[in-house]
Protein backbone atom coordinates (compact mmCIF):
# COMPACT_ATOMS: atom_id res chain seq x y z
CA UNK A 1 0.00 0.00 0.00
CA UNK A 2 1.36 3.36 -1.19
CA UNK A 3 1.92 6.37 1.34
CA UNK A 4 -1.75 8.16 2.44
CA UNK A 5 -2.85 11.07 0.91
CA UNK A 6 -3.34 12.92 3.90
CA UNK A 7 -1.58 11.76 7.68
CA UNK A 8 -3.43 11.63 10.51
CA UNK A 9 -3.26 14.03 13.07
CA UNK A 10 -1.38 12.04 16.20
CA UNK A 11 0.37 15.15 18.23
CA UNK A 12 0.77 17.38 15.84
CA UNK A 13 -0.12 17.24 12.27
CA UNK A 14 1.97 14.49 10.30
CA UNK A 15 2.52 14.65 6.61
CA UNK A 16 2.90 11.73 4.14
CA UNK A 17 6.11 11.56 2.25
CA UNK A 18 4.03 12.55 -0.96
CA UNK A 19 2.81 15.78 1.23
CA UNK A 20 5.88 16.73 2.50
CA UNK A 21 7.47 16.56 -0.94
CA UNK A 22 5.22 19.00 -2.32
CA UNK A 23 5.51 21.45 0.51
CA UNK A 24 9.35 21.31 -0.01
CA UNK A 25 9.04 21.45 -3.58
CA UNK A 26 10.92 18.13 -4.15
CA UNK A 27 10.83 14.37 -5.44
CA UNK A 28 9.37 11.83 -2.55
CA UNK A 29 13.23 10.40 -2.88
CA UNK A 30 14.09 13.76 -1.74
CA UNK A 31 12.79 13.03 1.31
CA UNK A 32 14.17 10.56 2.37
CA UNK A 33 17.52 11.83 1.33
CA UNK A 34 16.88 14.55 3.98
CA UNK A 35 16.35 11.93 6.42
CA UNK A 36 18.79 10.31 5.59
CA UNK A 37 21.36 13.51 6.36
CA UNK A 38 19.39 13.83 9.73
CA UNK A 39 17.41 17.35 8.18
CA UNK A 40 14.07 15.38 8.47
CA UNK A 41 12.46 12.87 11.57
CA UNK A 42 10.23 10.41 9.87
CA UNK A 43 7.89 7.99 11.69
CA UNK A 44 6.00 4.81 10.77
CA UNK A 45 2.44 5.45 11.80
CA UNK A 46 1.23 2.19 13.13
CA UNK A 47 -0.78 -0.42 10.21
CA UNK A 48 0.78 1.69 7.48
CA UNK A 49 4.00 1.20 5.20
CA UNK A 50 4.27 4.98 4.98
CA UNK A 51 6.34 7.15 6.67
CA UNK A 52 4.84 10.03 8.26
CA UNK A 53 6.85 13.73 9.12
CA UNK A 54 6.23 16.72 11.54
CA UNK A 55 5.01 19.67 9.43
CA UNK A 56 6.14 21.79 11.56
CA UNK A 57 10.03 20.24 11.04
CA UNK A 58 8.91 20.32 7.31
CA UNK A 59 8.07 24.24 7.04
CA UNK A 60 11.26 24.90 9.20
CA UNK A 61 13.36 22.83 6.68
CA UNK A 62 11.57 24.62 3.67
CA UNK A 63 12.41 28.06 5.45
CA UNK A 64 16.07 27.11 5.62
CA UNK A 65 16.43 25.57 2.38
CA UNK A 66 13.99 28.36 0.37
CA UNK A 67 11.45 25.98 -0.97
CA UNK A 68 11.88 25.45 -4.37
CA UNK A 69 8.57 25.76 -6.72
CA UNK A 70 7.20 22.29 -8.86
CA UNK A 71 7.01 22.53 -12.12
CA UNK A 72 4.19 21.69 -14.25
CA UNK A 73 4.37 18.49 -16.56
CA UNK A 74 5.00 20.86 -19.59
CA UNK A 75 8.34 22.24 -17.23
CA UNK A 76 7.42 25.84 -16.51
CA UNK A 77 7.16 27.16 -13.18
CA UNK A 78 4.03 26.44 -10.56
CA UNK A 79 3.69 28.95 -7.87
CA UNK A 80 1.54 28.17 -4.97
CA UNK A 81 -1.51 29.83 -4.46
CA UNK A 82 -5.03 30.26 -2.52
CA UNK A 83 -6.45 33.32 -4.04
CA UNK A 84 -7.41 31.98 -7.62
CA UNK A 85 -8.89 28.94 -9.15
CA UNK A 86 -9.72 28.97 -12.38
CA UNK A 87 -11.91 25.37 -13.00
CA UNK A 88 -13.02 25.25 -16.86
CA UNK A 89 -15.74 27.76 -16.98
CA UNK A 90 -15.84 29.43 -13.77
CA UNK A 91 -13.29 31.63 -11.76
CA UNK A 92 -13.38 31.49 -7.88
CA UNK A 93 -11.73 33.37 -5.30
CA UNK A 94 -10.54 31.04 -1.99
CA UNK A 95 -12.78 28.95 -3.78
CA UNK A 96 -15.81 31.43 -3.93
CA UNK A 97 -17.61 31.93 -7.17
CA UNK A 98 -16.02 35.34 -8.33
CA UNK A 99 -19.64 36.04 -10.22
CA UNK A 100 -21.27 35.46 -6.81
CA UNK A 101 -19.12 37.74 -5.32
CA UNK A 102 -19.37 40.34 -7.93
CA UNK A 103 -23.37 39.97 -7.37
CA UNK A 104 -23.41 40.37 -3.67
CA UNK A 105 -20.59 42.68 -2.59
CA UNK A 106 -18.73 45.94 -3.48
CA UNK A 107 -15.27 45.98 -5.01
CA UNK A 108 -13.86 47.34 -1.12
CA UNK A 109 -15.47 44.69 0.55
CA UNK A 110 -14.13 42.16 -1.88
CA UNK A 111 -10.82 43.40 -1.44
CA UNK A 112 -10.56 43.37 2.00
CA UNK A 113 -11.82 40.20 2.02
CA UNK A 114 -9.29 38.82 -0.23
CA UNK A 115 -6.51 40.53 2.19
CA UNK A 116 -7.79 39.91 5.58
CA UNK A 117 -10.41 36.82 5.07
CA UNK A 118 -12.59 38.98 6.83
CA UNK A 119 -15.83 40.18 4.97
CA UNK A 120 -17.39 43.60 6.34
CA UNK A 121 -20.37 45.09 4.32
CA UNK A 122 -20.07 48.62 3.97
CA UNK A 123 -16.58 49.13 3.80
CA UNK A 124 -14.72 52.17 2.38
CA UNK A 125 -11.40 52.94 1.31
CA UNK A 126 -10.31 56.93 1.96
CA UNK A 127 -6.99 58.14 0.63
CA UNK A 128 -4.64 59.81 3.04
CA UNK A 129 -4.99 64.03 2.32
CA UNK A 130 -0.96 64.21 2.00
CA UNK A 131 -0.47 61.02 -0.43
CA UNK A 132 -3.64 62.15 -2.34
CA UNK A 133 -2.36 66.05 -2.80
CA UNK A 134 1.08 64.54 -3.66
CA UNK A 135 -0.24 62.63 -6.33
CA UNK A 136 -2.84 65.43 -7.80
CA UNK A 137 -0.02 67.62 -8.07
CA UNK A 138 2.20 64.78 -10.19
CA UNK A 139 -0.55 64.35 -12.56
CA UNK A 140 -1.50 68.10 -12.87
CA UNK A 141 2.06 68.49 -13.95
CA UNK A 142 1.86 65.78 -16.96
CA UNK A 143 1.29 66.79 -20.17
CA UNK A 144 -1.78 67.47 -21.77
CA UNK A 145 -1.63 64.28 -24.26
CA UNK A 146 -0.55 62.13 -20.73
CA UNK A 147 -3.31 59.22 -20.78
CA UNK A 148 -5.02 57.61 -17.71
CA UNK A 149 -2.29 54.73 -17.28
CA UNK A 150 0.35 57.74 -17.52
CA UNK A 151 -1.65 59.45 -15.18
CA UNK A 152 -2.31 56.22 -12.67
CA UNK A 153 2.25 55.26 -12.72
CA UNK A 154 3.05 58.93 -11.96
CA UNK A 155 0.31 58.94 -8.91
CA UNK A 156 1.27 56.03 -7.54
CA UNK A 157 4.90 57.18 -7.65
CA UNK A 158 4.17 60.42 -5.53
CA UNK A 159 2.09 58.22 -3.82
CA UNK A 160 4.41 56.56 -2.61
CA UNK A 161 7.38 59.07 -1.93
CA UNK A 162 4.76 61.27 0.44
CA UNK A 163 4.80 57.56 2.76
CA UNK A 164 7.81 56.93 4.92
CA UNK A 165 6.35 53.36 6.40
CA UNK A 166 6.64 52.27 2.84
CA UNK A 167 9.56 49.89 3.77
CA UNK A 168 7.20 48.37 6.38
CA UNK A 169 6.38 44.83 4.90
CA UNK A 170 4.33 43.37 7.80
CA UNK A 171 0.56 42.18 7.08
CA UNK A 172 -0.78 45.04 9.37
CA UNK A 173 0.69 47.58 7.40
CA UNK A 174 0.62 46.39 3.74
CA UNK A 175 -2.87 45.97 4.00
CA UNK A 176 -3.33 49.29 5.30
CA UNK A 177 -1.68 50.81 2.56
CA UNK A 178 -3.40 49.03 0.21
CA UNK A 179 -6.54 50.62 1.39
CA UNK A 180 -5.14 53.65 1.36
CA UNK A 181 -3.19 53.95 -2.08
CA UNK A 182 -6.24 52.49 -4.28
CA UNK A 183 -8.61 55.15 -3.16
CA UNK A 184 -5.51 57.97 -3.79
CA UNK A 185 -4.87 56.59 -8.08
CA UNK A 186 -8.18 56.88 -8.09
CA UNK A 187 -8.97 60.35 -6.66
CA UNK A 188 -6.00 61.33 -8.43
CA UNK A 189 -7.55 61.31 -11.67
CA UNK A 190 -9.10 64.19 -13.31
CA UNK A 191 -12.84 64.41 -12.71
CA UNK A 192 -15.57 65.47 -14.93
CA UNK A 193 -17.32 66.56 -11.95
CA UNK A 194 -16.06 69.45 -9.71
CA UNK A 195 -17.89 68.20 -6.32
CA UNK A 196 -17.62 65.03 -5.36
CA UNK A 197 -18.27 63.24 -1.74
CA UNK A 198 -15.35 61.07 -0.12
CA UNK A 199 -17.21 59.03 1.14
CA UNK A 200 -19.02 57.79 -2.18
CA UNK A 201 -17.98 54.14 -3.42
CA UNK A 202 -14.62 53.73 -5.06
CA UNK A 203 -17.31 53.13 -8.32
CA UNK A 204 -19.03 56.27 -8.01
CA UNK A 205 -15.79 58.29 -7.65
CA UNK A 206 -14.29 56.22 -10.66
CA UNK A 207 -17.16 56.95 -12.82
CA UNK A 208 -16.77 60.81 -13.43
CA UNK A 209 -13.28 60.23 -14.33
CA UNK A 210 -13.92 57.88 -17.09
CA UNK A 211 -16.68 59.85 -18.75
CA UNK A 212 -18.58 63.06 -18.56
CA UNK A 213 -22.51 61.09 -18.87
CA UNK A 214 -23.96 61.10 -15.61
CA UNK A 215 -24.13 57.33 -13.66
CA UNK A 216 -27.00 55.85 -13.12
CA UNK A 217 -27.52 52.78 -11.32
CA UNK A 218 -27.64 49.93 -13.58
CA UNK A 219 -24.31 51.26 -15.23
CA UNK A 220 -22.57 51.69 -11.88
CA UNK A 221 -23.79 48.35 -11.03
CA UNK A 222 -21.64 47.13 -14.15
CA UNK A 223 -18.76 48.83 -13.02
CA UNK A 224 -18.46 47.55 -9.81
CA UNK A 225 -19.03 44.12 -10.95
CA UNK A 226 -15.97 44.74 -13.35
CA UNK A 227 -14.17 45.92 -10.56
CA UNK A 228 -14.79 42.42 -8.31
CA UNK A 229 -14.41 40.44 -11.36
CA UNK A 230 -10.88 41.70 -12.86
CA UNK A 231 -9.64 41.65 -9.14
CA UNK A 232 -7.17 38.57 -10.49
CA UNK A 233 -6.78 36.30 -12.60
CA UNK A 234 -4.31 33.46 -11.44
CA UNK A 235 -0.75 34.15 -12.48
CA UNK A 236 -1.52 36.70 -15.61
CA UNK A 237 1.73 38.55 -16.82
CA UNK A 238 1.72 41.53 -14.22
CA UNK A 239 0.66 39.50 -11.74
CA UNK A 240 3.79 36.87 -11.83
CA UNK A 241 5.84 40.32 -12.48
CA UNK A 242 4.28 41.37 -9.07
CA UNK A 243 5.22 38.23 -7.70
CA UNK A 244 9.24 38.48 -8.71
CA UNK A 245 9.33 42.07 -7.16
CA UNK A 246 7.61 41.04 -4.21
CA UNK A 247 9.95 37.69 -3.64
CA UNK A 248 12.86 40.29 -4.15
CA UNK A 249 10.68 42.45 -1.20
CA UNK A 250 10.06 45.02 -3.00
CA UNK A 251 7.75 47.29 -1.05
CA UNK A 252 3.40 47.62 -2.39
CA UNK A 253 3.99 50.64 -4.07
CA UNK A 254 6.99 49.25 -6.14
CA UNK A 255 5.00 45.78 -6.53
CA UNK A 256 2.05 47.22 -7.57
CA UNK A 257 5.05 49.83 -10.36
CA UNK A 258 5.81 46.32 -11.80
CA UNK A 259 2.11 45.55 -12.23
CA UNK A 260 1.96 48.56 -14.17
CA UNK A 261 4.76 47.68 -16.26
CA UNK A 262 3.10 44.58 -17.73
CA UNK A 263 -0.01 45.66 -17.78
CA UNK A 264 0.84 48.14 -20.47
CA UNK A 265 0.49 46.21 -23.62
CA UNK A 266 -1.99 45.47 -26.25
CA UNK A 267 -1.79 41.39 -24.97
CA UNK A 268 -2.44 42.54 -21.48
CA UNK A 269 -4.46 45.20 -19.93
CA UNK A 270 -4.83 47.48 -23.09
CA UNK A 271 -6.73 44.67 -25.02
CA UNK A 272 -9.96 46.31 -24.50
CA UNK A 273 -9.10 49.12 -26.42
CA UNK A 274 -8.78 47.60 -29.47
CA UNK A 275 -12.46 46.11 -28.58
CA UNK A 276 -13.46 49.65 -27.59
CA UNK A 277 -12.10 50.66 -31.00
CA UNK A 278 -13.51 47.52 -33.00
CA UNK A 279 -17.25 47.85 -31.41
CA UNK A 280 -17.00 51.64 -32.37
CA UNK A 281 -16.17 51.00 -36.28
CA UNK A 282 -19.22 48.24 -36.40
CA UNK A 283 -21.52 50.99 -35.12
CA UNK A 284 -20.28 53.20 -37.48
CA UNK A 285 -20.26 51.21 -40.51
CA UNK A 286 -23.40 49.28 -39.60
CA UNK A 287 -21.88 46.09 -40.27
CA UNK A 288 -20.17 43.50 -38.14
CA UNK A 289 -19.26 41.12 -41.00
CA UNK A 290 -17.46 44.04 -42.82
CA UNK A 291 -15.41 44.83 -39.71
CA UNK A 292 -14.65 41.03 -38.84
CA UNK A 293 -13.68 40.20 -42.52
CA UNK A 294 -11.47 43.30 -42.59
CA UNK A 295 -9.56 42.02 -39.34
CA UNK A 296 -9.14 38.25 -40.80
CA UNK A 297 -8.03 39.67 -44.04
CA UNK A 298 -5.59 41.61 -42.30
CA UNK A 299 -4.66 38.08 -40.53
CA UNK A 300 -5.13 39.91 -37.16
CA UNK A 301 -6.65 38.92 -34.38
CA UNK A 302 -10.68 39.75 -33.65
CA UNK A 303 -10.38 41.68 -30.11
CA UNK A 304 -12.35 40.76 -27.53
CA UNK A 305 -12.73 37.16 -28.41
CA UNK A 306 -10.99 34.16 -27.07
CA UNK A 307 -8.98 32.90 -23.73
CA UNK A 308 -6.70 29.91 -23.58
CA UNK A 309 -8.19 29.88 -20.10
CA UNK A 310 -11.82 29.13 -20.48
CA UNK A 311 -12.86 26.55 -23.64
CA UNK A 312 -15.94 27.89 -23.45
CA UNK A 313 -17.03 32.06 -22.88
CA UNK A 314 -15.39 33.86 -19.88
CA UNK A 315 -17.62 33.89 -17.37
CA UNK A 316 -16.53 37.50 -16.49
CA UNK A 317 -18.27 38.34 -19.47
CA UNK A 318 -21.32 35.99 -18.92
CA UNK A 319 -21.85 37.90 -15.65
CA UNK A 320 -21.18 40.93 -17.31
CA UNK A 321 -23.42 40.73 -20.59
CA UNK A 322 -26.38 40.16 -17.98
CA UNK A 323 -26.05 43.16 -16.29
CA UNK A 324 -25.54 45.27 -19.16
CA UNK A 325 -28.84 44.02 -20.84
CA UNK A 326 -30.14 46.05 -17.99
CA UNK A 327 -28.31 49.52 -18.94
CA UNK A 328 -30.85 50.99 -21.92
CA UNK A 329 -28.07 52.84 -23.45
CA UNK A 330 -25.70 49.80 -23.54
CA UNK A 331 -28.02 48.02 -25.89
CA UNK A 332 -26.57 49.52 -29.62
CA UNK A 333 -22.73 48.63 -28.55
CA UNK A 334 -24.22 45.22 -26.92
CA UNK A 335 -25.98 44.20 -30.20
CA UNK A 336 -22.55 45.00 -32.26
CA UNK A 337 -20.84 42.77 -29.95
CA UNK A 338 -23.30 40.02 -29.95
CA UNK A 339 -23.00 40.37 -34.05
CA UNK A 340 -19.29 40.17 -34.08
CA UNK A 341 -19.35 36.60 -31.72
CA UNK A 342 -21.89 35.69 -34.59
CA UNK A 343 -20.09 36.63 -37.09
CA UNK A 344 -16.69 34.90 -35.91
CA UNK A 345 -18.44 31.84 -35.11
CA UNK A 346 -18.70 30.89 -38.65
CA UNK A 347 -14.81 30.69 -39.42
CA UNK A 348 -13.48 30.01 -35.41
CA UNK A 349 -14.53 28.30 -32.41
CA UNK A 350 -14.14 31.61 -30.44
CA UNK A 351 -16.04 33.23 -27.20
CA UNK A 352 -16.74 36.45 -25.38
CA UNK A 353 -13.94 37.51 -23.05
CA UNK A 354 -13.79 40.23 -20.74
CA UNK A 355 -12.56 42.87 -22.66
CA UNK A 356 -15.68 42.85 -24.92
CA UNK A 357 -18.04 43.75 -22.33
CA UNK A 358 -15.65 45.95 -21.03
CA UNK A 359 -15.43 48.13 -24.16
CA UNK A 360 -19.61 47.92 -24.54
CA UNK A 361 -19.47 49.76 -21.19
CA UNK A 362 -16.91 52.23 -22.39
CA UNK A 363 -18.43 52.38 -25.81
CA UNK A 364 -22.12 53.05 -24.46
CA UNK A 365 -21.34 55.30 -21.74
CA UNK A 366 -18.91 57.44 -24.10
CA UNK A 367 -15.75 56.72 -22.10
CA UNK A 368 -12.73 56.99 -23.80
CA UNK A 369 -10.86 53.55 -25.11
CA UNK A 370 -8.23 53.45 -22.58
CA UNK A 371 -11.27 53.47 -19.81
CA UNK A 372 -10.93 49.63 -19.65
CA UNK A 373 -7.33 49.33 -19.00
CA UNK A 374 -7.69 51.86 -16.33
CA UNK A 375 -10.54 49.92 -14.93
CA UNK A 376 -8.56 46.67 -15.06
CA UNK A 377 -5.92 48.59 -13.37
CA UNK A 378 -7.30 49.94 -10.59
CA UNK A 379 -9.24 46.68 -9.90
CA UNK A 380 -5.94 44.18 -10.33
CA UNK A 381 -4.14 46.42 -7.49
CA UNK A 382 -6.39 44.91 -4.94
CA UNK A 383 -4.93 40.97 -6.30
CA UNK A 384 -1.32 42.55 -6.67
CA UNK A 385 -1.34 43.24 -3.10
CA UNK A 386 -3.04 39.79 -2.24
CA UNK A 387 0.15 38.28 -4.07
CA UNK A 388 2.24 40.22 -2.44
CA UNK A 389 1.04 39.47 0.98
CA UNK A 390 1.44 35.81 -0.12
CA UNK A 391 4.86 35.83 -1.59
CA UNK A 392 5.97 38.46 1.65
CA UNK A 393 5.40 34.46 3.76
CA UNK A 394 7.85 32.76 1.43
CA UNK A 395 11.16 32.58 1.74
CA UNK A 396 13.00 35.67 0.11
CA UNK A 397 14.88 36.01 -4.02
CA UNK A 398 13.09 32.00 -4.95
CA UNK A 399 12.02 33.21 -8.05
CA UNK A 400 15.67 32.83 -10.00
CA UNK A 401 15.46 30.92 -13.13
CA UNK A 402 18.50 29.56 -14.33
CA UNK A 403 19.51 31.28 -17.90
CA UNK A 404 20.04 29.00 -20.96
CA UNK A 405 23.01 30.52 -21.98
CA UNK A 406 22.85 30.02 -26.45
CA UNK A 407 26.00 32.61 -26.96
CA UNK A 408 29.45 32.13 -28.51
CA UNK A 409 31.60 29.48 -26.16
CA UNK A 410 34.51 30.86 -24.08
CA UNK A 411 37.02 32.18 -24.21
CA UNK A 412 36.24 34.65 -27.16
CA UNK A 413 38.88 37.24 -28.19
CA UNK A 414 38.85 40.82 -26.84
CA UNK A 415 36.44 42.73 -28.92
Amino acid sequence: MADRDTAQDIGGQRLSTRETADRLGVKPETVYAYVSRGQLTSRREPGARGSTFDAKEVDALARRAGRREPTTSGGELAIRTGITLIDRDHCYYRGVDASELAAHYSYEEVAEWLWTGELHPGTHFTAPQDALSAARRAVQALPAHSGPMDQLRVALIAAAAADPLRFDLSEDTVVGTARSLIPTLVDALPSHTPKQCAADSLATRLWPRLTSKPADPAALRVLDAALVLLIDHDLAASTYAVRVAASARAHPYAIVSAGFGALDGVLHGAASGLAHRMLKEVLDRGSAAAVVADHLRAGRRVPGLGHFLYPAEDPRATTLFRLLEDVPQARPALQAARQVITTTARHTDLQANVDLTLAVLSVSTQMPAEAGETIFAIARTAGWIAHALEEYAEPPLRMRPSGQYHGPRPPQPLP
